[in-house]
């Protein structure tokens, strides 16, 4: 089959929540913009894998992510497609996944980003140490994209393993990485007759105790969603899987859907107001906490995140808490932040310390795996997309690498966007 050569003048790979923002960014920036996903729509996390509800984007009611997030929470919002709540005395926002798939879309369309859905990255086209492209996959074969800077927004940093980048994966010692979730929702449930989450707990560990729920996970954990008589439930859990080997997600698919009947079952068997329930969505993917992160210019740290850190090249804002599901399957280690205090993530995060033209955001961002148990969250990876799509235009505009670009002209295009950086 006859190849045609692909152009662009910024290739986003993965059209999650940081590689849409990425290519709106971008577009607004006067670049020109493929934006390459593997699935046939726009969402990653958040459609895919069911991912929701939106953690913590506010500090003392006040939004600590701007720009492009704030733009999706109106338009979910005059669709009557999200709502503010909060649990454990987090603030959240849900909100509906096939909505947003929509809007999303919509926004991708206006900012006249070009889509290339249905396509998965196998390779990378170098020269020397700079990227040049990529090969990607699809109906119609492999075929070759170019492009003046590359935005790995794939979660996995497939883009910049394959183009020779350092990388950790999972904590320090033995390589573990945090364990998949596969999320579903539950219809036709009575939540004024639910007892209390501390009841529903209680007899969640008596089952569990007596092997009636395949699940390690430790509690029953379930949020609120745009409709009344249905609920989000995040408490599959996967441990000791791979995200990047084809062989552990086939396995940890297996075993996530086997988790989500045996909940089912006790929700249906044993809890008031699941009487006439039904499970309404499963996930079409599981969801994949940690994988890959790059080794960039700057690796973000526990410390940095715990002390509140402030630094001279921040691209986005976060107070969300330490949050590490553990990597064995059966606890969760949840450190919130000091009241008050939020940390600055860094633009070298973005930046791979061997690979020129390339840039990297979402979740393989340069850090260690206690300081992505809170980065991870989606409006900061949304943050993060906003900010590595203006550096892709500007180290365009400017005739050099990203990561040679002036923090100050960063900065002012963020603020022209409303991302609302200092």
């Amino acid at each position: 089959m006859s190849q045609q050569k692909i152009t662009a003048d910024v290739l986003v790979c993965g059209a999650g929540p940081s590689g849409f923002a990425a290519a709106c960014s971008a577009s607004r920036m006067g670049a020109n913009v493929l934006l390459v996903e593997k699935y046939g729509f726009p969402g990653g996390a958040a459609s895919a894998c069911l991912v929701n509800p939106f953690m913590i984007s506010k500090m003392n009611g006040q939004d600590l992510v701007r720009g492009i997030f704030s733009e999706l929470i109106q338009k979910l919002a005059e669709k009557n497609a999200c709502k503010e709540g909060s649990l454990f005395d987090q603030p959240h926002i849900v909100f509906d996944p096939e909505v947003l798939k929509f809007i999303m879309m919509q926004m991708l369309e206006q900012d006249k980003v070009k889509l290339l859905l249905h396509s998965t990255v196998v390779g990378s086209i170098m020269k020397g140490t700079e990227i040049k492209g990529v090969v990607i996959n699809g109906k119609s074969g492999d075929q070759q994209i170019f492009a003046k800077v590359v935005i790995d927004a794939t979660g996995d940093g497939d883009v910049a393993f394959l183009s020779g980048c350092g990388f950790e994966k999972g904590r320090k010692g033995d390589g573990l990485c945090q364990p998949m979730t596969i999320m579903f929702r539950i219809g036709g449930v009575d939540v004024d007759k639910m007892p209390a989450r501390e009841e529903i707990n209680r007899l969640y560990s008596e089952k569990k105790a007596h092997g009636d729920i395949r699940s390690p996970r430790e509690n029953f954990l379930w949020f609120e969603t745009t409709r009344k008589d249905e609920i989000h439930v995040n408490s599959t859990r996967v441990p000791k899987v791979d995200g990047t080997d084809v062989f552990d997600l086939t396995k940890a698919e297996i075993e996530g859907r086997k988790q989500v009947q045996s909940i089912f079952d006790f929700l249906k068997g044993d809890i008031s107001g699941f009487e006439n329930s039904f499970i309404s969505y499963v996930a079409p993917q599981i969801g994949v906490r940690e994988t890959r992160r790059i080794t960039g210019e700057y690796v973000l740290n526990e410390d940095d995140v715990v002390e509140g850190r402030k630094f001279d090249d921040p691209v986005a804002k976060c107070n969300y808490p330490i949050d590490i599901h553990s990597p064995e399957g059966n606890s969760t280690t949840f450190k919130k932040l000091g009241p008050g205090i939020h940390y600055e993530i860094p633009y070298r995060c973005m930046v791979p310390k061997k690979v020129d033209s390339l840039i990297v955001t979402g979740r393989a961002i340069s850090s260690t795996h206690e300081a992505l148990s809170s980065a991870r969250v989606m409006p900061t990876c949304v943050a993060l997309g906003q900010a590595a799509g203006i550096a892709a235009a500007i180290a365009i505009r400017k005739h050099i690498q990203p990561r040679k670009i002036d923090y100050n002209d960063l900065r002012k295009d963020l603020n022209d966007q409303e991302a609302g950086m200092r």
